[in-house]
């Protein structure tokens, strides 16, 4: 057998991007669509029910949950559609008055039955329908079609079920993380008198660029997100879902402070210029505080991404031992800032921002005020579920009684037998 690295650049890259969303997509894509044609040339009386495919097309998600959404979606715009499109043809015939009704009309009930981006879909399916002679047949040969396209569509998932994208997410997320490290190191190299203060406006350019990093890793974890609803395959998955949400959340609040630091000390580059920001030795010490930082960052971003237990305690032991450094660090600039602020006390408040921002991040960054946070989201999410769906919660409630039930006359059948 030939090795895999003796097989085509080509080749060998595809397959180390299997995984990847476009690539299962495309195959997930191409598949239900070829099954729906087929199935349709059988069950429709149209020669090329195109229908079928394009529904499949269109509905087949890279998550399970997307798939039944858009599915659902899909097939209410299509029969909005025709349904308008029936009622149009007993009444006047296709004519270019009657054309703008249509769409008109069928836009305003795609709206009012909420089909989101398919909306246009009705106003589609109308126009299709109402130009056939044949209105009656070629009407529901349309909504059969687009039914045999979202079953397939469905199945598809159900039967060849998606991956969870939680990897990618948490791949995402310590990327982010690892980027914020790299700033902070070079912001710390400017603090401590090592690059030119000319440079101070290029990090804070850096640091507004982390926004649209953060776009990017929102989105892998929305998909992430979708990936765990309503998947057999997952276990705990609002837990997942918090876990990686929060951990976002505080990561994109370091972002926000870490832009503040960068922008107190270019305006302290430009108060101080030519001078260097800080004396030697407290620059210095804001460069070390701000590696330390930076590393409990990285710490931070794996302890959100391991769901291994041992892996957690000993991300959780190694971001404690490195907040506790960074603590202390921040202690001794504290005193060191205090020294510098009495000599000359022209800048106090740039100095002052910068530590009190680094404080806010070691503060982000706490272990105890992170579970605080899981909890409380986890006691909004569950109560939100029970406002939004009672009779699932009741029902929930009424099979844990019955089990209950069922273990305690289990356990007094045992105890009279043993007696």
């Amino acid at each position: 057998m030939r090795d895999v690295r003796e097989w085509p650049g080509p080749v060998v890259r595809w397959v180390q991007r299997r995984r990847d969303p476009v690539v299962v997509q495309s195959l997930r894509s191409t598949f239900a669509a070829t099954v729906a044609y087929v199935i349709a040339l059988r069950l429709s009386p149209e020669a090329a029910p195109l229908t079928a495919p394009l529904t499949a097309l269109l509905v087949v998600q890279v998550t399970l949950y997307a798939t039944i959404t858009n599915g659902i979606r899909r097939v209410n715009s299509v029969v909005a559609g025709v349904l308008v499109a029936i009622a149009f043809s007993l009444l006047v015939g296709l004519t270019w008055w009657s054309l703008a009704l249509v769409i008109m009309v069928a836009l305003a009930v795609g709206h009012l039955v909420r089909v989101d981006e398919y909306v246009a879909e009705v106003a589609i399916s109308a126009m299709l329908v109402l130009g056939v002679t044949a209105v009656g047949e070629y009407a529901w040969a349309r909504v059969l079609e687009t039914l045999i396209g979202a079953v397939v569509g469905l199945a598809c998932n159900v039967l060849l079920p998606p991956p969870v994208w939680v990897g990618e997410a948490g791949e995402s997320i310590e990327g982010l993380a690892r980027r914020m490290r790299q700033l902070m190191l070079r912001v710390g190299e400017e603090a401590a008198g090592r690059t030119p203060v000319e440079r101070a406006a290029e990090r804070l350019h850096e640091a507004r660029r982390l926004d649209h990093d953060i776009v990017q890793v929102d989105a892998a974890l929305r998909q992430a997100e979708d990936s765990l609803r309503l998947n057999p395959r997952v276990r705990e998955g609002l837990l997942h879902r918090i876990v990686l949400r929060t951990g976002l959340d505080t990561l994109e609040i370091c972002t926000v402070v870490l832009r503040v630091i960068a922008r107190s000390l270019t305006d302290l580059a430009k108060e101080r210029e030519p001078e260097p920001l800080f004396e030697p030795g407290t620059g210095a010490v804001v460069e070390q505080l701000l590696a330390e930082i930076a590393d409990a960052i990285v710490s931070f971003s794996v302890l959100v991404t391991t769901h291994v237990s041992t892996n957690a305690e000993s991300a959780e032991e190694r971001l404690a031992a490195e907040l506790h450094r960074a603590a202390a660090t921040r202690d001794k600039l504290a005193g060191m800032l205090l020294e510098e602020v009495r000599r000359d006390p022209r800048q106090w408040q740039l100095h002052g921002a910068v530590l009190a921002e680094a404080n806010r991040i070691i503060d982000e960054l706490d272990i105890e005020h992170r579970s605080r946070r899981l909890l409380e989201e986890l006691d909004r999410s569950t109560r939100e579920q029970r406002e939004r769906r009672p009779w699932l919660t009741r029902l929930r409630d009424r099979a844990r009684i019955t089990r209950r039930r069922l273990r305690d006359r289990l356990a007094a059948a045992r105890r009279r037998r043993t007696t």
